[in-house]
């Protein structure tokens, strides 16, 4: 009888390592598979940066180091790239990723679950929603990216918590096609999750220069502001979002437009 019971013991035992072994190989091929379209995502610049300037026979008004025509191919959502540069030009860029928005009104945040192939993918895209047109007029531009743990997306942008990292690393670059704007980043901080485009009717200029009070006044430990800067309701600014440890908190990175080379300043 004692035998027959710790026969039935080693059965269950076999059972459950296998059982273990299957969820724990799914585990692994679902993170590699997923690994494998950051992969292909984190490629799209070596293929098409610096190519658009070699093409022959194709005037461009700016040097626009991207090649947007081949960019279209892989998925027509992408209308812009951004790239965040190290100030000390000896590492690779903090962030250099194409910017999407979704064709669907229904789907507003479809790139927050799909990368830039439409693959399903937790690191998602980097990509703005349609309350913003898409040529970064508007007072107030959001771009969206997830805070991967290997710094990949927009898991960079918690090094902006540190103070002199803050004052280095102070520029963003949006590249379009023949279009090229340059933002000096004035402010760093963690915010409320509040959808600001559904928040503030920044058509109106108080309800702006509301928004802007607002932001000024976050003055916790980690924030970190340029105040040698002056930015006005006038201004053209950008705000990268992306999420904290917390699902009632959002940090944000913001630049304003210093430099726009359809008007040359």
């Amino acid at each position: 009888m004692e035998g027959n019971i710790t026969g039935k013991k080693k059965i269950l035992w076999v059972i459950a390592l296998a059982i273990s072994i299957t969820v724990f190989t799914a585990c692994i091929i679902y993170f590699v598979a997923d690994y494998l379209h950051y992969r292909s995502v984190n490629n799209i610049g070596a293929n098409v940066s610096n190519e658009a300037s070699l093409e022959i026979n194709q005037p461009k008004k700016v040097d626009v180091p991207i090649d947007f025509k081949k960019l279209q191919e892989i998925n027509k959502d992408i209308y812009a790239w951004i790239r965040i540069p190290y100030s000390n030009e000896t590492e690779k860029f903090i962030a250099d990723y194409p910017i999407l928005q979704s064709s669907k009104d229904e789907d507003r945040s479809y790139y927050l679950t799909h990368n830039v192939n439409r693959q399903t993918s937790a690191y998602g895209a980097i990509y703005t929603q349609n309350y913003n047109k898409k040529d970064f007029n508007d007072f107030n531009t959001l771009i969206y990216g997830h805070n991967m743990r290997n710094g990949t997306m927009f898991g960079t942008l918690k090094k902006y918590r540190d103070e002199k990292f803050f004052k280095e690393n102070n520029e963003i670059i949006i590249y379009m096609p023949n279009r090229i704007l340059k933002y000096r980043i004035f402010a760093a901080y963690v915010f409320d999750d509040r959808h600001i485009l559904l928040s503030f009717d920044f058509n109106n200029e108080t309800e702006r220069q509301l928004y802007l009070d607002t932001v000024f006044s976050e003055r916790k430990l980690t924030a970190n502001f340029e105040e040698s800067l002056t930015v006005d309701t006038d201004d053209k600014i950008i705000t990268l979002s992306t999420c904290t440890s917390k699902d009632e908190e959002r940090y944000l990175v913001q630049g304003v437009l210093v430099y726009d080379s359809n008007i040359g300043n």
